[in-house]
């Protein structure tokens, strides 16, 4: 198949991308490089197979040129990802999350291609359901970013129910791995892996009490080039995580092992917070036969290697 992953210089584009490769497929990157990075991507660069191009979905002349050569199915991951920068300035946000992601489903409607929407599951409201999230739960825009995404994936869906456009909505939560970026917002595994190795104490945000459920990259890669690929998905919202929560507090002792370098600071954006995040992807198993492969433990050691090496 001949591809198109927008965003895929980004964390989890760059492992769909390598996915998608290995697989035997022609790949096209769009990506303006505000968020992804050369780096993501080099390894590809010799292969015949990859294409990059680094350009903005929000250039409607310039993505119509782009798309006239045709493609099978597009992978929709370029957005902007931080929720912080959403509550300080929510229009640059809004603009690519929700006027990119009509720009890019317009060139696929007006082809007929597939395309797959990246969501996240910061649109959902606490839980304390102890099966986990599913996809009817209550969403909640807490946030610019959060209601920028709700945004595209309701656009996403209606052009499956206006023009029969196969479209799939997915839902990764915390996705975590190699090629991750270990400063600034997001990234907390990565982040505090990299200060346990730098002998820094670890920081928390808040009490330390909130839970995530902790997806490895490649993991969610595999999830995300399946639901793009499989006709039972279209018209589906769908979750990926890996069914286990843990405390941002447990997570530190996990990595640094010495309460004694962990140390609570005031949150930056407590009223974004979500409490309990625990994913239910039963949904994703029964249509994909999706299921993660690589435990907390393992992906944290496999991320601790792969900093170390000074990446």
């Amino acid at each position: 198949m001949n591809i198109l992953v927008t965003g895929g210089a980004g964390f989890i584009g760059r492992w769909t991308v390598k996915k998608l490769l290995s697989d035997g497929h022609r790949v096209t990157v769009l990506d303006d490089l505000s968020n992804g990075r050369l780096m993501n991507i080099e390894e590809f660069r010799n292969n015949s197979d990859f294409r990059f191009i680094e350009g903005d979905i929000k250039e409607r002349e310039a993505l119509g040129r782009i798309f006239a050569g045709g493609f099978d199915l597009v992978y929709h991951l370029a957005a902007s990802i931080n929720v912080q920068d959403s509550i300080d300035d929510p229009r640059t946000t809004y603009d690519n999350d929700v006027s990119g992601t009509f720009n890019v489903l317009e060139e696929c409607r007006r082809q007929g291609i597939k395309m797959l929407f990246m969501s996240s599951c910061m649109v959902y409201e606490r839980s304390l359901d102890k099966a986990g999230i599913r996809e009817m739960h209550p969403v909640k825009p807490a946030s610019p970013y959060a209601a920028s995404k709700l945004a595209g994936e309701a656009l996403t869906l209606s052009y499956y129910y206006a023009y029969g456009l196969p479209t799939v909505v997915v839902r990764p939560f915390n996705t975590y791995g190699p090629f991750q970026k270990s400063s600034g917002e997001g990234g907390v595994v990565a982040i505090f892996i990299r200060r346990d190795l730098q002998g820094e104490d670890l920081l928390i945000y808040g009490d330390g009490v909130q839970t995530r459920d902790l997806l490895y990259v490649e993991d969610c890669a595999d999830f995300v080039v399946a639901a793009g690929r499989d006709r039972r998905a279209d018209g589906q919202l769908l979750n990926a995580g890996l069914g286990e929560d843990v405390s941002i507090n447990e997570l530190a002792y996990m990595i640094c092992k010495d309460k004694n370098r962990i140390r609570h600071v005031p949150h930056i954006h407590p009223q974004s917070e979500i409490q309990k995040l625990l994913c239910n992807y039963d949904k994703a198993k029964m249509l994909l036969d999706w299921e993660p492969w690589v435990s907390l433990e393992e992906g944290i050691a496999r991320t601790r290697e792969w900093i170390a090496a000074g990446s």
